[in-house]
């Protein structure tokens, strides 16, 4: 199994973080374009929650995808947890976590995957796709950090 975690400083309140990283229209604007993701079962638009799912199809490392979650954990607003029921790999658990800091959002995102096929899962887990997830992850994270603060600063400007 491989684990790929990142973390990103957001200057946004905890709770707008945590809402906008469990919405499913969020997390579709927020990925790569270039995977055409969408939400095509279970809970396709706004919040999710504790014993949903969500089925998504997308095109990754030129192969389209269909991958279901269901959200195994939840204490709002500092964590939740999705992990596969049906998809490519043969496990992955993806745990979002949210702490306060200094008046701005930790988020931290703690991927751990294993790919199908055995060895060679293995051998591609280690050379493809723990970069590629990380770059995924990187890459949603600026997005949401990018949202959470535009927002975050036109509700300053309104008070």
């Amino acid at each position: 199994m491989v684990t790929v975690q990142t973390r990103v400083e957001i200057d946004a309140p905890i709770r707008h973080c945590f809402d906008l990283a469990r919405d499913i229209d969020v997390h579709t604007r927020t990925v790569w374009k270039h995977t055409k993701e969408k939400a095509i079962r279970g809970v396709t638009s706004g919040p999710i929650g504790l014993g949903q799912t969500v089925t998504f199809v997308a095109t990754h490392l030129g192969v389209r995808q269909r991958l279901t979650s269901l959200i195994t954990e939840y204490r709002e607003p500092y964590l939740f947890v999705d992990e596969m029921q049906k998809g490519a790999f043969k496990r992955l658990r993806h745990v979002h976590e949210f702490e306060e800091a200094n008046g701005k959002t930790v988020m931290t995102d703690t991927l751990t995957f294993e790919a199908p096929l055995g060895i060679i899962g293995r051998w591609v887990e280690r050379l493809v796709l723990k970069e590629y997830m990380r770059k995924f992850l990187e890459h949603r994270n600026l997005e949401l950090k990018k949202l959470a603060e535009d927002r975050n600063n036109k509700n300053r400007t309104e008070i």
